[in-house]
């Protein structure tokens, strides 16, 4: 499994009833806390100030759980909104608001111009208030329709009763305007006319709602896994907020995902059971026999990363292209709110299956030094197709099936990695934006790649670092003081499984979480998350 992340700093904190809560002062047995961190269960830290996190203390504040290319799942049936103040009871106290009552359910607003994916999700949160009460709630779009106990969804800026209600003082979001994936809970008394008491749910962008919508349904106890690891809820009556405000965000890792790779046999011999394969074609070139990882199977794991509060994909690539098995794959991605990007040998948006589909039989595989006119109008194609989505580039070149670009080292090809690298650039600017600075890349410093950094070679800052260990849970660097103070910050790739060179460790859980722990606690400034393998 592997681990991708890229760091910001971040502050937290929960209010309720007057009181603010400092969870990171509570006592997590030291078992539970390395088993959380390490497998990706990331929980919230009230009041914490991240500006020089180390790695454990920084993994702490998201959560995200590795889901493993050979499909193996892992899950804690009910441990849900762990490290969290529990703001969601079954009993009525003094100030709060009813979600649900015995046979009547508050009433859902979203505003039809808010983003399509906090429209999606306000619909998940009325299937699970479903799937706990056996009530089904109204969703309404239109202020007339709310009732006397309303949950009030929105984002800063596209809903048109918050931004009213900011305008009126009637909620103060200060603590979240501005910040990247960040929100607020809170419940509201007579908000508005007819409107006996609300709950807002306040977004300072498009995820910062959508998580704000998905902590709401963990807190009522529905799990992120409910689908993938068939867990069925506590059947409860009643569901009600304890009066306050929870703020939550930014998140101090700011891209937090998970690669699916080596998913071969086991998700890809799944994905053919569960949708069979991609129906051959030409235009695009479709060989058959290819797992059908389409929409079906993908808006499923946008929807489990965006309920753990992660935001970021590298896809199935074995045998796979994300952009051409299902043409609406990228477009549901970013309309779920989901990051996309290539793995570290899949740069500018292109994959080597879609290279593969077109050119292996004449042109073998791709290799700047031979094909420069071929592979330069294949990663414009693939910029130009995405521009519009929410991607990270992957920058650079390596050879293809996880191969050194070209033999001899940096000593022979540092000067062409350069060259290749100013190319890349210069197509970002002309086919998505001029300021390329603004477009976010990043280059992965995995294997003999770190050893072009070690030798001298540099990126711009504005491209983040991916750092990578040794394949075996082993961190081999990262970043220095000096490094840190880069625009483009720094992440980590990290592996608990590995499929290769020279000798594969898969199925069993080779890196111990007592090693991974170690070397979580030696590293400082960066945070892992998410998986791959």
């Amino acid at each position: 499994m592997r681990i991708v992340t890229l760091s910001i700093p971040r502050q937290t904190s929960m209010q309720f009833s007057g009181h603010t809560w400092n969870v990171a002062g509570e006592k997590v047995s030291e078992c539970l806390e390395q088993f959380l961190n390490l497998v990706g269960r990331h929980f919230d830290i009230a009041n914490h100030q991240s500006n020089d996190l180390n790695l454990l203390e920084a993994m702490k504040l998201n959560k995200i759980f590795p889901l493993a290319g050979l499909g193996l799942f892992i899950f804690i049936p009910n441990g849900f909104a762990l490290g969290q103040v529990q703001y969601v009871e079954k009993v009525d106290g003094q100030g709060s608001f009813p979600i649900v009552q015995p046979g009547v359910a508050a009433t859902l607003y979203v505003d039809s111009n808010d983003f399509a994916g906090v429209i999606r999700a306000a619909g998940d949160l009325q299937a699970d208030i479903v799937r706990v009460a056996s009530l089904t709630p109204a969703i309404v779009h239109q202020e007339n329709g709310l009732g006397t106990n309303a949950i009030i969804i929105g984002t800063i800026g596209k809903s048109r009763i918050i931004d009213r209600l900011i305008a009126d003082h009637k909620v103060d979001v200060s603590p979240i305007t501005g910040k990247w994936e960040s929100f607020f809970i809170q419940v509201v008394p007579e908000l508005l006319p007819g409107v006996a008491n609300a709950l807002v749910i306040v977004g300072s962008d498009k995820r910062g709602t959508i998580y704000g919508i998905y902590d709401l349904s963990e807190q009522m106890g529905v799990s992120p896994w409910y689908w993938w690891a068939d867990v069925t809820p506590e059947h409860k009556d009643a569901l009600f907020v304890k009066p306050g405000k929870y703020i939550q965000g930014p998140p101090a890792v700011k891209y937090r995902g998970i690669f699916l790779n080596d998913e071969a046999p086991d998700l890809s011999n799944w994905i053919t059971d569960k949708f069979g394969t991609v129906p051959p074609g030409k235009n695009p070139p479709i060989p058959p026999g290819v797992a059908n990882y389409n929409r079906q199977f993908y808006t499923k794991l946008f929807e489990l990363i965006l309920r753990l509060k992660g935001n970021y994909l590298w896809p199935a690539m074995l045998n796979n292209a994300f952009n051409e098995d299902d043409p609406e794959n990228p477009r549901l991605a970013d309309e779920y709110g989901v990051v996309m990007g290539n793995s570290h040998p899949e740069p500018m948006l292109g994959v080597q299956k879609e290279w593969d589909r077109r050119h292996l039989k004449t042109l073998g595989s791709w290799n700047y030094a031979k094909n420069p006119d071929v592979l330069e109008n294949f990663w414009r194609e693939g910029v130009r197709r995405n521009k519009d989505y929410e991607s990270i580039i992957t920058m650079g070149l390596r050879g293809a099936d996880d191969t050194p670009m070209a033999p001899g080292g940096p000593e022979a090809n540092m000067a062409l990695l350069g060259k290749i690298v100013d190319l890349q650039r210069k197509i970002i600017a002309e086919e998505v934006n001029p300021d390329v600075t603004k477009v976010p890349q990043l280059w992965c410093l995995y294997k003999e790649v770190q050893d072009f950094y070690n030798a001298g070679m540099r990126v711009p800052d504005d491209v983040t670092l991916l750092w990578a260990e040794d394949n075996w849970g082993n961190v081999r660097r990262l970043p220095t003081a000096e490094e840190r103070k880069r625009t483009g910050g720094a992440g980590v790739y990290y592996h608990f499984d590995y499929h290769g060179s020279p000798r594969s460790y898969q199925w069993l859980n080779t890196s111990p979480i007592a090693k991974s722990g170690t070397r979580c606690h030696s590293r400082s400034n960066m945070a892992p998350i998410g998986s791959g393998s």
